[in-house]
């Protein structure tokens, strides 16, 4: 039985919940949002050739694969949601791997996500559910998923999903903002939902797929990190384009601009339609290749995600028994 080799970043991970220095943001800055350039046609080239130029092989793979397990913010956001759904998935971000299979794998460390992610329905269900797993909760927020409400009901569902007992906080910008150049406008809203989050972590929600260019996708970015996220986030998961790697190497240069600029470290979640192992190491590459180890690991990068441990446990499986087990055999498949 082949053992996980525990290497660098891919094998440590971060005390739950997020730790580290927030992001303060500075004042609105028209200049660096207005002289953004963005290079489509290379944008998409350096997008297509990302998981063609690197690849993560054997044990070396197992051991991403545990580490993009920690990242996974485990969420269900369906309109079908219960109790009990929420603390089932609970329950699965505690042990997400089976204990049997990381005792094959060789693996003594303790395997948990970075967060579980619900809507404020359902924040002090899981609040209790994960009592003493240190494993925070993030709830969706600010009229989740077009973020259309009137804005003092945003506020007030912020600030009661923070007064329920949720870590982080999931915002959605407006996106008429953006799309109508107002950059002064979505500063001033996401500055006010800053303010209203208090002690929480906010990630900033600004639906890629519904910008309309790249160059829309970097400003919102850089306004977003000036108004004090401390993550910038690429999607709902219910728009029909989400998380795709050009949208996300422009984010990921913004934080890096951002830092460069401020010396703060802004952290980066795709979210939607990541579902395979593949995909997660793609996202694991790009962080490592764009930003350094660093920001490989669970304080600076999630991945928002259902059922995307699922499939890395199958790959796994495949690499302790050389053989993959049928998905009816997962939990919360």
């Amino acid at each position: 039985m082949a053992k996980v080799t525990q290497i660098g970043a891919a094998a440590t991970t971060t005390p739950f919940p997020i730790d580290g220095e927030r992001n303060p943001g500075t004042k609105f800055d028209a200049a660096p949002v207005r002289d953004v350039r963005v290079n489509r046609s290379a944008i998409e080239r350096r997008a297509a050739t990302m998981s063609t130029r690197r690849t993560v092989k054997n044990e070396w793979q197992a051991a991403w694969l545990l580490h993009a397990v920690r990242t996974v913010d485990l969420t269900t956001l369906s309109g079908d949601d219960t109790d009990g759904t929420v603390r089932r998935l609970c329950g699965k971000a505690r042990q997400p791997i089976r204990a049997q299979l990381l005792a094959d794998l060789g693996v003594t460390q303790k395997i948990q996500t970075g967060a579980v992610c619900v809507y404020h329905t359902f924040v002090k269900t899981a609040v209790h559910a994960l009592e003493g797993s240190g494993i925070p909760v993030a709830a969706v927020s600010t009229g989740f998923p077009a973020g259309l409400s009137p804005f003092a009901q945003k506020i007030d569902e912020i600030k009661a999903s923070v007064k329920d007992g949720a870590a982080e906080i999931d915002i959605v910008i407006s996106r008429e903002h953006v799309l109508s150049g107002n950059w002064r406008a979505l500063y001033d809203e996401v500055k006010a939902f800053r303010e209203a989050c208090g002690d929480a972590h906010m990630k900033a929600i600004i639906a890629t797929g519904e910008l309309g260019t790249l160059k829309n996708i970097m400003r919102a970015s850089l306004v977003c990190m000036q108004a004090g996220s401390d993550f910038i986030k690429t999607s709902t998961g219910k728009e029909p384009t989400n998380a795709t790697i050009a949208g996300s190497l422009v984010m990921v240069r913004a934080i890096r601009q951002y830092y460069e600029q401020t010396g703060v470290k802004v952290g980066f979640k795709p979210a939607g339609g990541i579902r395979t192992a593949k995909q997660a190491l793609d996202w694991l590459i790009l962080m490592k290749e764009e930003l350094g180890d660093e920001w490989m690991k669970p304080h600076l990068f999630r991945i928002g995600a259902s059922a995307l441990i699922n499939d890395i446990e199958r790959q796994l499986e495949h690499y302790a028994y050389g053989r993959y087990a049928s998905m009816q055999y997962q939990p919360l498949g």
